[in-house]
């Protein structure tokens, strides 16, 4: 079985509380369960650096552009995110869940993967992301809804 970064992160999101694996003091032991579980060291290693990268990214500076602006992707992010993720994350803003800069972190988070992005991944990387930024509970708590007990989104 070929586990990838994102199955370690949703394992990560499953089963342990967002302050267990965001503690960098916790992840030598986190890491050792997780490949004691199954995962390959080099996936939960990735997985790590992956979290390091999101946690990075809540300490820069919050750059706000004009309100209702257009999201033009660059070729790069065309090609990595399907048509299909892209329109979810529009959605997504659409019903208030991600706002501009939430969207920014997320397509960051995408493009960070190594393994193909199709639109059960992008749900996945929007809750851990919406799980690591303070003050969104109600948009995790939405979203987490969305994934978890309706199933497949329609829009």
């Amino acid at each position: 079985m070929k586990e990838t970064v994102l199955d370690v992160l949703m394992y990560l999101l499953e089963n342990y509380q967002e302050g267990e694996f965001s503690d960098t003091d916790n992840q030598d032991a986190l890491h050792e369960e997780l490949v004691a579980a199954g995962f390959a060291d080099d996936q939960v290693r990735q997985a790590f650096n992956w979290l390091d990268g999101l946690a990075a990214q809540r300490q820069l500076p919050i750059v706000f552009g004009p309100s209702g602006a257009m999201r033009f992707y660059a070729r790069e992010e065309t090609t990595k995110i399907p048509v299909d993720c892209r329109g979810f994350l529009m959605y997504l803003e659409q019903l208030g869940i991600l706002d501009g800069t939430l969207r920014e972190l997320v397509i960051d988070r995408l493009m960070a993967l190594r393994e193909e992005i199709d639109l059960e991944r992008t749900k996945w990387v929007c809750l851990l992301v919406l799980m690591n930024q303070p003050d969104a509970e109600e948009a995790f708590g939405h979203l987490e809804e969305m994934v978890y007990y309706q199933g497949e989104f329609k829009h």
